[in-house]
């Protein structure tokens, strides 16, 4: 069975390479989906029963280990050095500097590999990440699935 939460928040960023618009500084509502795996947990009586994680469980992971860090920050590339001088003027901005260019498919990656060991098989249900997808735009989004 697969299950997927998806929340939102705010975050700006640059591509500081890009041919186009995103070379300048600018933010997004960006979206992440969660999708995991497992059986439903049949348990008699237990809280889950039925479900094979409760969603708000699922929520209440990813703003900690990652939503509540990305929200309202700026995401930016280590080696974009002008844009982290800049940001680090700033005294108490929120600034997340990665080490890579803050493209949606980077962000997926990232967002995977932070995740991915959050979730785990709590419940003896086998449960797994298998899909993180970040909206860049309602129209734009980038997948990083469990190989």
């Amino acid at each position: 069975m697969l299950i997927t939460r998806r929340l939102e928040f705010d975050a700006g960023h640059r591509i500081p390479n890009h041919n186009s618009q995103c070379k300048h500084l600018h933010g997004h509502r960006y979206a992440i989906e969660i999708t995991l795996s497992g059986d439903i947990i049949q348990a008699e009586g237990q809280s889950e029963q039925g479900m094979v994680m409760d969603f708000s469980d699922v929520k209440r992971i990813a703003q900690q280990k990652l939503v509540d860090q990305w929200d309202h920050a700026f995401l930016v590339y280590r080696g974009d050095e002008k844009v982290c001088e800049f940001l680090k003027s700033m005294p108490d901005h929120k600034t997340v500097v990665l080490d890579v260019v803050p493209t949606a498919e980077n962000l997926a990656e990232l967002a995977f590999s932070i995740l991915n060991p959050a979730y785990h098989d709590t419940y003896g249900n086998h449960l797994r990440l298998e899909r993180i997808r970040i909206f860049e735009t309602p129209n734009n989004w980038a997948d990083c699935i469990r190989a």
